[in-house]
């Protein structure tokens, strides 16, 4: 009999300290429901999630299967889902599901981190429904963003959750790969466990990263113990961000026997508990930045980690592009400066236009005006696709955009009218800048970054930069509401 497998997906990173997210914030990156699923899965490029083809991909390889697409519906970081949306596209889940039945199996490609304004635990609402529709023994299988805040309630929904290892995230297809591979084992009538923990560690996003450092390591250990009888081991860092009670560093595991799961999950927990003081940020100065951008020789990254679209930041701090611009450092690029009004304002005039660019003319909670002389150097519709890390080969859409460089300094800034973060090269390199020719690079981007503009600066020219911002490493700064207390590192040790 050939499976019949549902598909749905929900890509959301909701940061509690930003507005809401909207409608029009995921139609305007990817709103797709049904048989058009499987066209753009199958197609050279699309702009759905990554995961979709590397699913469709191991599917088609092992064997036939009639994919039942759903919908999938992903928007930029932000803030939680409105509720009135959130409803809607639940009971469109739901009805979508109903009418593909009888299924088989599901798989669910959803972030992992997304909340509602009125749904603390959205996903697990999501795979509490599902499951519901479905009911107990169809296998459900689910990937995440190693980003996510997994709840109790989703784990016991699904049959296993597999989550991503790599970070920057360039591995999403493998990861939907191994989904396709546990679906098809549970299809076969493989009965599997699981296990899960929830620590007390909230670990700053850029102690994350999976080159090198203690997340690193416990990503080791864990594939690791994936080389023996373990299924899958899944370490999430959790995203802080959406201060909620589930939010945290879990451990969670699939194995062929629930003894085995509990013992990697209990591993792998006291490895990261004992060695907690391991993640706390430590970032660089605005004033030690601009020290070492005015010296440097070759090019030098300052990564604008506070104010990451990629993490629900608006885009719009100011804080490094007026320093940089009143110390007047030549060949200084930053991207990308979320200003649809700059931009809107910098088309209207047209090419070769100089004019008073108004940064930020309606300011924020760390988004302070700034105003200097600039000339409309170049303008865009913001489309293309990228060339390297989790972009390559991907459509991405920034609005309008311009190219604006500044007078007195010469400092080039792409203002890009839709809210996404910088870890793609094309997306200057679209608007005729140079960057292995730049002598400073701002970019406002928390870690992605770094496989895409790994060809321009090792890690010793690449600093993070301590400014203020919706998405600071610095998590003592934030009036957390819902986050469990006391969690390290913003507490003495729990």
């Amino acid at each position: 009999m050939v499976p019949r497998v549902g598909i749905l997906g929900l890509h959301l990173e909701a940061n509690a300290f930003a507005p809401p997210t909207l409608e029009a914030d995921f139609r305007a990156q990817c709103w797709e429901e049904g048989a058009e699923i499987t066209r753009l899965a199958r197609a050279e490029t699309s702009h759905l999630p990554a995961e979709m083809a590397g699913f469709y991909r191991r599917m088609d390889e092992t064997g036939a299967w009639a994919p039942k697409p759903i919908a999938i519906w992903a928007a930029p970081p932000g803030g939680p889902i409105d509720q009135a949306l959130f409803l809607r596209m639940l009971d469109a889940a739901r009805s979508g599901l109903l009418a593909a039945m009888p299924l088989d199996a599901v798989y669910v490609a959803s972030h992992g981190a997304s909340s509602a304004t009125g749904d603390e635990d959205s996903d697990g609402s999501l795979l509490a429904m599902i499951r519901a529709v479905v009911g107990p023994r169809v296998p459900i299988v689910v990937t995440h963003d190693l980003h996510c805040n997994v709840s109790e309630r989703l784990v016991a929904a699904c049959d296993s959750l597999i989550a991503y290892r790599t970070n920057p995230h360039i591995d999403m297809a493998a990861r939907a790969a191994e989904a396709a591979d546990m679906l098809r084992l549970l299809l076969s009538g493989t009965r599997v466990f699981k296990a899960f923990r929830r620590l007390a560690i909230t670990p700053p996003s850029v102690t994350l990263l999976t080159a090198e450092g203690p997340y690193a390591d416990l990503i080791r250990d864990a594939e690791a113990l994936m080389a023996g009888k373990l299924l899958n081991a899944s370490v999430t860092g959790g995203f802080v961000f959406s201060d909620l009670p589930k939010c945290g560093m879990t451990i969670s595991a699939t194995a062929l026997s629930q003894e085995a799961a509990d013992e990697a999950v209990e591993q792998l927990a006291t490895r990261a508990w004992n060695e907690r003081h391991r993640y706390v940020a430590h970032l660089t100065s605005l004033e030690a930045a601009l020290a070492r951008a005015k010296t440097t020789s070759q090019t030098l990254i300052l990564a604008d980690v506070a104010d990451n679209p990629g993490g629900g930041g608006r885009g719009n701090t100011a804080w490094l592009l007026q320093a940089l611009h009143e110390a007047a450092i030549p060949s200084v690029v930053l991207g990308l400066f979320v200003d649809p009004a700059l931009a809107a304002e910098a088309h209207a005039l047209g090419e070769g236009a100089v004019f008073e660019a108004r940064f930020n003319r309606d300011p924020g909670e760390f988004s302070l005006p700034f105003s200097a002389r600039a000339r409309v150097t170049m303008l865009t519709d913001g489309k293309g696709q990228g060339r390297r890390g989790n972009m390559a080969g991907r459509q991405f859409n920034l609005g309008p955009t311009a190219r604006l460089t500044l007078e007195g300094s010469g400092l080039e800034v792409v203002v890009i009218s839709l809210r996404r973060q910088c870890h793609e090269p094309r997306t200057l390199e679209m608007h005729g800048i140079n960057i292995a020719a730049a002598r400073v690079v701002v970019l406002k981007s928390r870690g992605h970054f770094r496989a895409g503009f790994a060809e321009f600066a090792p890690n010793d020219r690449i600093l993070e930069v301590d400014a203020p911002g919706l998405t600071s490493p610095v998590l003592s700064r934030f009036a957390w509401k819902r986050l469990p207390r006391p969690v390290f590192p913003i507490d003495p040790t729990p």
